[in-house]
């Protein structure tokens, strides 16, 4: 049989049925070069394999095919093991005995957990917020929030700006680094249930309306009102989760 040749950053899989041949990812998804050897390659390693399963191109389920993956960024596969072990410890990759290494799939209770994590992570972020950031960062805050509802306008068919994050600016700004690194493992874990829920525009509506309940409570300092914001905000979102994933809320 021809061995197939993959792009840079295509990273082939198999699916966990038995398929002769591993997939190769869709043409429209993004391509990479090859990793440079430097003192942060293991860390570099890590941040690339990832990505890829952030933003869909190892999908939910698929076995990690170590030779295309380590071909794909031009290393060896020493690291990418050494990258896909520290994937399981944040919860992004399961291994199966004999078989091999997959993206991770959630079960219902699974996704409900995580957003309750989530929530309770978020509330004590939102607390702090008020606490610590100073009036010019609540100023950027608002701006940030004001930016998306632009773009969301001009386009009302799009999903919510991805360069609008305003959880993780919430995360710089509450500067606990403990807290900042548990919550960011809880998002990573959800980004994979709900990869599809963001995608739709009438969620992305009613998370930027969230989103400016949140900054308004920033604006007057109000503790209580920022993490009971941040609860209904949080809890919407884990509803639209487990509509887009078909799972009964029931």
């Amino acid at each position: 049989m021809t061995a197939t040749t993959l792009p840079a950053r295509a990273l082939g899989t198999d699916r966990e049925r038995n398929t002769p041949m591993p997939k190769a990812p869709k043409s429209d998804r993004p391509s990479s070069t090859p990793l440079e050897r430097d003192a942060t390659f293991s860390r570099r390693t890590e941040e690339a394999v990832r990505s890829m399963i952030i933003d869909g191109t190892l999908s939910p389920g698929e076995r990690l095919n170590e030779v295309l993956i380590a071909q794909s960024l031009g290393i060896s596969r020493g690291p990418l093991r050494e990258a896909i072990q520290r994937l399981v410890g944040e919860g992004l990759v399961t291994v199966i005995s004999h078989r091999g290494a997959f993206v991770r799939t959630f079960a219902r209770r699974e996704v409900e957990e995580l957003y309750e994590m989530r929530s309770a992570l978020e509330m004590y972020v939102a607390r702090l917020v008020c606490q610590r950031a100073s009036d010019a960062e609540v100023a950027e805050l608002r701006a940030l929030v004001d930016a998306a509802a632009a773009e969301m306008s001009a386009a009302p068919d799009a999903p919510y700006p991805s360069d609008a994050d305003l959880h993780s600016r919430l995360i710089d700004l509450a500067g606990n680094a403990t807290l900042g690194r548990a919550t960011v493992e809880a998002q990573r874990q959800i980004s994979l249930a709900r990869r599809m829920s963001a995608q739709v525009p009438a969620r992305a509506r009613e998370a930027q309306g969230e989103h400016e309940e949140l900054v308004a409570a920033f604006e007057r300092r109000d503790e209580d009102a920022a993490a009971a914001a941040m609860r209904r905000h949080l809890d919407r979102a884990r509803r639209s989760a487990v509509e887009a994933l078909g799972i009964d809320d029931s």
